[in-house]
């Protein structure tokens, strides 16, 4: 893979079959034991492959824009780019590495909602042209840097169940669209299209009948501005699971055949990020320290019994300020797996996770149920997996990528590199 086969932070491998991921930790561990213990991530690229396999099964109509931000890794990207995905880019760094893989600038949308004016004149060189805006401020801004700029109207959702601090930071009102548009005619800036998103932490999937019925209103309001809508995109928010997706999906297809059907010229597309890549990494880290607490101590949550037994808190070699920097911002559930192998009948304690900052906003895990786990130089009892926990971003990632040695794909599946 030329992209990152020369990156000393990268290691690729084609595994033997009944090669697992445990193996594979024990390998890198074991070859890596006089050189330190950092946390290292494990990457199943299989895994996105089959991701975009479901996508195509599920929603083949809606045309995938993976959210660089998510997970910038060259191997992911290489990947996707080989299996036809756009990229939704957030800066010039972004740009310049999908463009790098040979990804056309009409498969890159910027959709920075705050973009500053050097990286406006940088996508207006190397031809990308798609992007998003939600106020007059970026859209004058827009309009100077970028003469062949076309435009995204970015809408807010009622997103009710995500907190209207969420929903509400970014995007514009329907009621605000008509200005906006009115200022893009005089401006000569293109508009082709709207864009909205619903907050993965929305489980109320009925918000996407109001957000496609407030783009069905903009397209319409467009139209009599003499604009030409050829683009829709519904965002990101997906959560990797086949139900969230097929649930989605049962709501938003009758709504796009109504509002915006097959053959009425207007292209579908959407924001995935961590849709593609949660469940395919694995973060290893190392146990640094522990203490011994009384169970009581504990506020709430599993393995409150108030009893005798102690409880133990735990300080990892990684945390908010590394690779769990999206707990900072949002609601991230990781699971614990321990590495090393322990016996049936042997007793799990309670147990809480910490960061190396000493932070007191550096909690990883808040309660959960152990066996204990030593500290020092017995090296495998201190490695334990926060396993498709979710952990995307690339903050201080050092990865050790592999690739199954066969991806089977079911008959149904329907595999496809188009773009």
């Amino acid at each position: 893979m030329k992209g990152f086969i020369d990156d000393a932070n990268y290691s690729v491998g084609l595994l033997d079959e009944g090669t697992n991921l445990g193996n594979v930790i024990d390998n890198y561990v074991y070859e890596h034991t006089l050189t330190g213990k950092n946390a290292f991530f494990v990457g199943d690229l299989g895994k996105i492959v089959k991701k975009h396999s479901q996508w195509q099964n599920i929603v083949a109509q809606i045309k995938p824009f993976y959210t660089v931000k998510c997970n910038s890794t060259p191997a992911v990207l290489e990947i996707l780019a080989a299996l036809g995905t756009g990229f939704a880019c957030s800066n010039k760094n972004e740009m310049a590495l999908v463009q790098e893989l040979g990804v056309s600038p009409e498969n890159i949308i910027y959709i920075s909602p705050c973009k500053q004016v050097s990286q406006i004149k940088y996508a207006a060189k190397v031809g990308v042209n798609i992007m998003t805006c939600d106020n007059e401020v970026e859209l004058k801004k827009i309009a100077r840097n970028h003469p062949n700029a076309k435009v995204l109207l970015h809408i807010a959702t009622e997103d009710s169940i995500g907190g209207e601090e969420g929903n509400m930071k970014f995007g514009t009102t329907l009621k605000n669209c008509r200005h906006l548009l009115e200022c893009a005619k005089e401006l000569d800036v293109q508009i082709i299209g709207v864009k909205f998103h619903v907050s993965s932490a929305c489980k109320e999937s009925q918000v996407y009948v109001h957000a496609l019925s407030d783009a069905r209103c903009v397209f319409d309001m467009a139209g009599e501005f003499g604009f030409t809508m050829n683009m829709l995109d519904i965002g990101g928010g997906f959560t990797g699971t086949e139900f969230q997706l097929e649930e989605v999906n049962h709501v938003i297809s009758p709504l796009l055949d109504v509002y915006f059907p097959e053959g009425s010229g207007i292209k579908i597309i959407s924001e995935p990020g961590s849709y593609f890549v949660s469940s395919a990494f694995t973060l290893a880290v190392n146990i640094v320290a522990k203490k011994v607490v009384e169970n009581d101590k504990f506020s709430s949550g599993v393995g409150k019994t108030g009893s005798d037994e102690p409880a133990f808190v735990y300080y990892m070699n990684d945390g908010v300020y590394g690779s769990f920097a999206s707990k900072l911002s949002e609601d991230l559930n990781t699971i614990p797996e321990v590495h090393k192998k322990y016996k049936a009948d042997e007793p799990l304690f309670t147990s809480s996770l910490w960061g190396p900052s000493c932070d007191e906003l550096d909690q990883i895990v808040e309660n959960c149920l152990l066996p204990e786990l030593n500290v020092g130089l017995a090296y495998f009892d201190n490695m334990y997996e926060m396993q498709d926990a979710g952990v995307t971003s690339d903050t201080m990632m050092k990865s050790f990528f592999f690739v199954p040695s066969c991806i089977q794909l079911s008959q149904e599946d329907n595999f496809s590199t188009e773009a």
